[in-house]
């Protein structure tokens, strides 16, 4: 049987926190991990989602606690007032967002191409 590749074990950590959690909500993850700082809006454009993609999907990774949030409420992100405007919010990594990004960091550097020829096999 062929081990997991690097796209797969990342799913698998995303499915672990939540078996809800959809392709745009891990989309919106990446990019935040990527991109600290942006607000919904340019998370939106970069993305390439519309912007209540964009919302629904980074309320979805928000703290349970909040009122910003949505379900699954899963704690990799936080959502402060933008400072240079008020109408708007900046997404950033919460401590448990940023374990995450250093887990898939850490899966992305052993990767596993998911090429047939260079499989690995388990026993």
């Amino acid at each position: 049987m062929r081990a997991r590749n690097v796209v797969l074990q990342s799913l698998h950590l995303f499915k672990a926190l939540d078996p809800r959690v959809s392709v745009n909500e891990v989309i919106a993850f990446l990019y935040a991990a990527e991109n600290e700082g942006l607000t919904v809006q340019e998370m939106a454009e970069v993305a390439k989602l519309t912007q209540s993609t964009a919302s629904r999907s980074l309320r979805a990774l928000g703290p349970p606690d909040s009122d910003w949030s949505q379900q699954p409420a899963l704690g990799l992100l936080e959502a402060y007032l933008n400072p240079d405007d008020a109408r708007s919010h900046v997404i950033q990594l919460t401590a448990r967002g940023r374990e995450l990004r250093d887990r898939l960091d850490a899966i992305i550097r052993q990767s596993v191409t998911i090429s047939p020829e260079r499989a690995t096999w388990a026993a």
